[in-house]
């Protein structure tokens, strides 16, 4: 794809951008409100082109298409809880400080960059998009150049609702990135993979500009011998394939307690076919691969152990089968990085301790999942683990959750959003004291007298 910049030479739109900001348009919450309606609007305006777009990129049913416009009740939620977001929140000062109040105020960081990933391209482009807005401020959007329908769309969109000196799209390759990292932010919110986000952290240090890094990782799937088999896998099934695979949060692999195994198996194989039918190719609920790179990366993990379900693949249409792969070990490659893909791996374990040391030998994932009834493993797991987050007895529906902050921890990534952690990631939080004239206690004034000495000695410790 060619390299091109839209709108403007990238250094001339950040700067006006920074103009715009500058000027404090985008500070009154009555902007704020209206601009979120808009883009509201526009969503709905273009939801057939943007599920156009899905089925071009991924061949997307439409009803997955459809996750990409959840943006819309993301909205919603931020229009009813906007005012009380933006609220000073009043905190306590000490006698020493009479007279005087204090609060925390919340303030927007300026100028923006929000860079999107290719697997739900809209989405995951327009949900950090809208608290960028909450947050009163400037934005600059790159989305995927592997979703060129999805992009296209993206750049229509914004370029009808927003004036680009306060939103604005730069669509390109790899190149138009690296241009648009050179300048300086206020914050950069990366969505994407490990390696990527590593060259968004550097340029990011060059200007000392915090980033959000949205990445991913081997999310495990641990299945306790006491569950409602059919239920479990129903949802594992539904959360690995959705999207062919490609899903940061999918389960990567499944972890499962040897006595359950062969009938897990069993009910997978049969909601694979319920799902699906006998063929997936011909099945119009079922996607494909993004682009040839990564389907040749995908077909060279069907060696790593013995295809129970699918292996048929078909380069020509980036069809590749929902397939379960068993007898893998730890040190097959399809263990050694995130599949990103629609592979199931099955490994074994005998007791619960033995499966969260093997989970906690590697880096930490964007999500954990366990099945089980056991109130008391399912508290054990949540205390011997980290991870971005966790969901029991399902797979992914934690995302769908706004009042739950989405993120990563160590190489899964860092920060979060959603709800009211959008407001809080594009948002500065000035702590302010201020003091009134009513009087002035001179017990902190030189000079410094032994009975002073006491008092502040007294202040200090507490005693």
């Amino acid at each position: 794809m060619t390299a091109k910049v839209m709108v403007s030479p990238i250094p001339d739109l950040v700067g006006r951008q920074r103009t715009f900001f500058g000027a404090g348009h985008t500070k009154p919450i009555e902007f704020r409100i209206a601009q979120l309606q808009k883009l509201k609007q526009a969503i709905i305006s273009h939801q057939d082109a943007i599920v156009e777009a899905a089925k071009a990129d991924l061949g997307r049913p439409a009803f997955e298409a459809y996750f990409e416009i959840a943006a819309i009740s993301e909205i919603n939620l931020v229009l009813k809880q906007l005012k009380s977001w933006m609220k000073p929140q009043r905190v306590g000062s000490s006698i020493e400080q009479f007279p005087a109040s204090a609060w925390i105020q919340p303030e927007p960081l300026g100028v923006v960059l929000i860079i999107g990933p290719w697997n739900y391209p809209f989405q995951l482009m327009i949900l950090p998009l809208v608290g960028a807005i909450a947050a009163g401020n400037c934005a600059v959007l790159k989305p995927s150049e592997h979703a060129p329908h999805t992009s296209a769309v993206v750049a229509k969109l914004i370029q009808s609702t927003f004036e680009p000196n306060y939103v604005a799209v730069v669509e390109g390759d790899a190149e138009v990135s690296r241009q648009l990292l050179a300048e300086k932010y206020d914050h950069i919110f990366f969505t994407g993979g490990t390696a990527i986000g590593r060259i968004v952290m550097a340029a990011a240090a060059q200007h000392l500009t915090p980033v959000t890094l949205e990445l991913g990782g081997k999310s495990p799937c641990i299945v306790d011998a006491d569950i409602h088999v059919e239920y479990a896998a129903r949802r594992i099934v539904w959360g690995k394939f959705i999207n062919a695979g490609q899903t940061c949060i999918a389960p990567d692999y499944l972890l499962v307690d040897r006595r359950i195994k062969e009938p897990l198996m069993a009910a997978i194989k049969q909601c694979l076919q319920e799902f699906y039918g006998e063929d997936p190719a011909q099945s119009p609920n079922y996607g494909r691969i993004v682009n040839p790179r990564h389907f040749t990366r995908l077909a060279a993990f069907l060696d790593s152990g013995e295809i129970v379900v699918g292996g048929h693949i078909d380069p020509d249409s980036r069809y590749f089968a929902p397939t379960v792969l068993d007898r893998v070990n730890w040190d097959s490659p399809v263990m050694q990085e995130e599949i990103f893909g629609p592979i199931l791996p099955v490994l074994e374990y005998d007791s619960l301790d033995e499966a969260i040391t093997l989970v906690n030998d590697r880096p930490k994932p964007l999500a954990l999942y366990f099945f089980s009834r056991n109130r008391e493993k399912q508290d054990q797991l949540l205390a011997s683990t980290s991870s971005g987050g966790a969901c029991i007895n399902d797979t992914v529906m934690q995302a769908a959750v706004s009042g739950l902050p989405f993120g990563g921890v160590g190489e899964s990534g860092m920060g979060g959003y959603h709800g009211k952690a959008s407001f809080n990631t594009f948002s500065h939080f000035k702590s302010v004291l201020k003091k009134g004239f009513l009087l002035d206690l001179k017990w902190r004034y030189a000079p410094y007298t032994k009975a002073r000495l006491k008092q502040i000695k007294r202040i200090v410790t507490g005693g």
